[in-house]
């Protein structure tokens, strides 16, 4: 039986480029290709897909917003990211919002079918790199929890809200807004978070606070 494939991708030639490599086996039947993610619900709701393939980068809604919608719509369809982006940020939002798989563009003729192949099979394909992400933020959890559970790094009151909005997924507009203060009073206290938490960047941020239940 084909697997389906249903491709989200702006850049046509990529499609194209998929469309031809997936049509030379015949375990594959690509059942959409869309431009963007706007009507994604819909989209996949028409054609029925086994797998979708979602870029991240889009008009419109990204690739990480759309695979949001569509974990919680449709369960049992299994996503593949293929994208040109390997930073850790993009790769734990992108496993976070329900993708299965990641891999990237360039790798996409040697890897593509076999990499939908296993997904429908049960695994989780990645790229090597992304894959050595991957375990490196899973160890860097593991160490963070390890270290200390219930260690609170003196963080304030409004620092704690602010942490917890951040890990919610708000923005620091939202924030902001929400808890009444400005958007540079935000910044200010992600500064003071990152350096209390001994982190660099979002990502480490978001593990650490979950890792180690600071919210």
């Amino acid at each position: 039986m084909c697997i389906r494939v249903a491709i989200f991708d702006d850049n046509k030639n990529v499609r194209n480029s998929i469309i031809l490599l997936l049509n030379t086996d015949p375990s594959f039947e690509v059942v959409g290709n869309f431009s963007d993610a706007q009507h994604c619900v819909r989209n996949v709701l028409t054609s029925r897909p086994d797998v979708v393939l979602m870029d991240i980068e889009m008009p419109g809604m990204d690739g990480i917003a759309a695979i949001k919608m569509l974990s919680k719509e449709f369960p049992h369809i299994q996503i593949l990211i293929q994208t040109v982006f390997e930073d850790d940020e993009r790769v734990f939002e992108s496993i976070c919002a329900g993708a299965s798989g990641y891999i990237l563009k360039n790798q996409l003729a040697s890897s593509l079918t076999d990499a939908i192949k296993e997904l429908k099979s049960g695994g989780s394909p990645m790229s090597p790199s992304i894959a050595r992400r991957v375990l490196n933020l899973l160890q860097q959890g593991y160490q963070s929890k390890k270290e200390s559970v219930n260690n609170d790094y003196k963080l304030t009151l409004r620092e704690k809200e602010v942490l917890t909005a951040v890990v919610n997924g708000l923005s620091y507009k939202m924030i902001g807004h929400g808890l009444g203060i400005s958007y540079e009073t935000v910044r200010s206290h992600m500064k003071n978070i990152y350096k209390k938490l001994h982190v660099a960047s979002l990502t480490e941020v978001v593990a650490k606070a979950i890792n180690q239940k600071l919210v």
